[in-house]
């Protein structure tokens, strides 16, 4: 099977299936067809973000929040006549169909242009000291930890390699030196790595102080080094772009239930009652976009979060968006995430092979 045909949906798919096709089919698109192969739609990493936003139930039919009106090209077009199209377009993407409208194939910029080099520095956060996984912990630094027959701070690291960066930064605290033996200076990846150490901790925003201001003259990605995750690196970046903003969230919607029955009320007046209501936010996902200029902002020596970085700039004005993650995402902070990510980690790169 062509990898375009695997990304063919019903306009009736529920969009948590339509999520799990743009995951697996790693295009960054799901093409929307009728029984006989038709074009209906498509949805994208946005359309789907912006659905996510909105907290459209997963159940929805795929239909209610499709593109209805994509653009497309014809078979036989020549190779510059699309690459022009999808430049003028700003597309990523281009279902190609045939003279009755039915999908023949799919052009992706990414195809066309082969795989870019991406300057952006990455800055992995790897000095935490691990306490809940203790007794792994107890010898070994939480992102070494293996999983499958990889350290989780390995896996992440080829994820960036294969999305096309090459720029690191790993800060370290707690046992550095397993870490900078394992990682060395990244020339074994065919990359740069260079270490920020914290003679103490400085919190989750404080490393960024320690980095050499002169030389971050890009937005950098900053990442937890013990999420095991999928996300559109890519995707990231440009919506950031787009975004015209200080820094990027990553977020990840987060479901909870109340169990009890909530009782809304109005003095000693009952007015309504709800049995056990489900409750739907938005979390840190422990990634973010930063702009060169908020990177610089964090002095040396300072100690501070991530959060308290951010609220920050939000005071001053400045614009923070949020990016939610539909793709694959564990946090590995405590034994039975570890234990959970050895089951679902090995499927998903087999998947992805």
């Amino acid at each position: 099977m062509k990898k375009w045909q695997s990304v063919l949906v019903s306009p009736e798919t529920p969009l948590a299936d339509a999520i799990e096709v743009l995951d697996k089919g790693a295009l960054r698109i799901a093409l929307i067809v009728d029984s006989d192969g038709r074009l209906l739609g498509t949805l994208t990493d946005g359309d789907l973000r912006r659905a996510l936003i909105r907290h459209v139930p997963m159940d929805q039919p795929v239909a209610d929040v499709m593109c209805s009106r994509p653009r497309t090209g014809r078979k036989g077009w020549s190779h510059q006549r699309i690459l022009s199209v999808m430049e003028n377009a700003e597309l990523l993407q281009l279902p190609m169909v045939d003279d009755e409208g039915r999908v023949v194939g799919l052009e992706t910029l990414h195809s066309l242009l082969d795989k870019r080099m991406l300057d952006n520095p990455v800055f992995l956060m790897a000095g935490g000291f691990g306490t809940r996984l203790r007794p792994l912990t107890n010898t070994c630094p939480k992102p070494m930890l293996k999983v499958g027959d990889k350290p989780i701070l390995e896996l992440i690291l080829e994820s960036f390699i294969d999305a096309g960066f090459h720029r690191f930064f790993i800060s370290t605290h707690y046992l550095p030196q397993m870490i900078r033996d394992y990682f060395g200076d990244g020339s074994h990846w065919g990359v740069t790595i260079r270490y920020i150490h914290e003679e103490e901790p400085l919190g989750t925003g404080g490393a960024l102080g320690l980095l050499p201001h002169d030389e971050i003259d890009l937005p950098l990605i900053m990442m937890n080094g013990d999420l095991l995750t999928t996300p559109n690196y890519v995707g990231l970046l440009d919506f950031h772009q787009e975004q015209n903003c200080a820094a990027t969230m990553c977020v990840r919607e987060f479901e909870y239930q109340i169990p009890y029955g909530v009782v809304q009320s109005e003095g000693t007046h009952v007015r309504s009652m709800v049995e056990k209501p489900a409750h739907k936010c938005f979390i840190n996902a422990g990634m973010y976009v930063l702009s060169p200029e908020l990177v610089k902002s964090v002095k040396p020596g300072t100690r501070v979060d991530m959060p308290t970085v951010l609220e920050g700039i939000i005071g001053k004005g400045r614009k923070v968006a949020m990016f939610p993650l539909h793709e694959y995402w564990l946090d590995v902070g405590q034994m039975n995430d570890f234990q959970k990510a050895q089951d679902e980690v090995q499927g998903l790169l087999n998947d992805g092979s």
